[in-house]
């Protein structure tokens, strides 16, 4: 006999990419930061005592949500400290969705989005990028149209990697009748010239909510540590109601402040991601890859023309050889390969490992 509820039987979890178990193999796959936490963060870890891990943590994370005010230029009633940003996410679905709702996003977008929407027992209304893959001119108006009451933008899109003005998504907020989530897992990544900042859009329109992570851009995937910047009235509700007592533990909260702290050596790594950015990308063009322009740190490839191997044949042979990258068997992907960012010396390997492979 079955306990679960209808719709989760009957629904699709999240796959989330392959974790090796060979130490060797080069993990291309989920969009990690390839370089480590800062020193600020092992001395952190170093120095924790464990003698307090008989108490609670801190309910609310304020020392981190004092220090993200600060650096954000906002209060810390605009803040909410999450554990990951998947949990940001949740929240948001069960703060503001009613079952039965709609919520709406992008095609193509990420995949969790859906998931959540599911086991909230909500619609999906996902409105296809443009052949760029950039927002429709008239996708607030398709909202509306659909009566979404959330919506949420990747941005940086994944898994394109391209980035949507500030003004387009000043438009969608101005014209939306729901709540507006710009995710920005990527952000960190994004080229400095693009001078891209959507802060002033969280004061100018209070149905904005802008999800950041210490996942990428900090190194600390393996911690699960986010944050949620809205209006008092969007991040109050969550805060006080539907969020998990004691939601980030003591350790978290630590090394996630160590981390924030040393932005000196964070920015070293979003420099030195966006240069090996460049270079990839100038590498697989010359292989007859094509791809759009990323503001992530990973690239969209498309195969070349001329390749007698398909994309999920090139995962496969990648595989093979230590390497994994991810391949979506979906429309408008699945003749493409996205690869996030390594080493020098990760991305040497895997451009003669595909060199060996188109030359079969």
């Amino acid at each position: 006999m079955s306990y679960e509820r209808d719709i989760i039987r009957d629904m699709q979890g999240y796959t989330w990419g392959e974790q090796p178990r060979d130490g060797d193999a080069i993990k291309l796959n989920t969009n990690e930061n390839p370089y480590p936490p800062g020193p600020a963060v092992a001395a952190a870890l170093a120095s924790f005592d464990v003698a307090t891990l008989n108490l609670y943590p801190q309910p609310t994370a304020d020392q981190f949500r004092a220090l993200a005010a600060e650096r954000h230029g906002v209060d810390m009633e605009n803040l909410l400290v999450t554990n990951g940003g998947d949990e940001a996410l949740r929240l948001a679905f069960t703060t503001f969705l009613d079952p039965g709702s709609t919520f709406a996003t992008t095609d193509p977008s990420y995949s969790l989005y859906e998931v959540l929407a599911a086991i909230q027992g909500c619609s999906v209304l996902a409105v296809p990028l443009l052949e760029d893959w950039t927002v429709p001119r008239n996708f607030a108006q398709a909202l509306n149209d659909a009566g979404a009451r959330l919506a949420c933008i990747v941005n940086p899109h994944t898994p394109t990697g391209v980035l949507a003005s500030v003004d387009t998504l000043s438009r969608v907020a101005n014209e939306f009748s729901g709540v507006l989530l710009i995710d920005e897992a990527y952000v960190d990544f994004v080229d400095a010239a693009q001078r891209y900042d959507t802060m002033n859009m969280m004061r100018a329109f209070d149905n904005v909510l802008i999800l950041r992570t210490l996942s990428k851009g900090y190194s600390m995937a393996g911690l699960r540590f986010g944050y949620l910047i809205g209006s008092a009235e969007l991040i109050e509700p969550m805060l006080t109601k539907t969020r998990d007592s004691y939601n980030v533990n003591t350790i978290a909260q630590r090394l996630g402040c160590a981390a924030f702290e040393d932005l000196e050596y964070a920015e070293q790594t979003w420099r030195r991601v966006r240069s090996e950015r460049r270079e990839l990308r100038d590498s697989l063009l010359k292989r007859g890859f094509a791809m759009p322009h990323s503001q992530a740190n990973f690239l969209l490839a498309t195969m070349p023309d001329d390749s007698s191997t398909s994309a999920s044949g090139t995962a496969a042979e990648l595989r093979s050889r230590g390497i994994l990258v991810r391949h979506f068997e979906t429309p408008r992907l699945d003749d493409k390969l996205r690869i996030s960012i390594g080493t020098p010396e990760q991305n040497a390997r895997l451009l003669v490992a595909l060199d060996e492979i188109l030359a079969q």
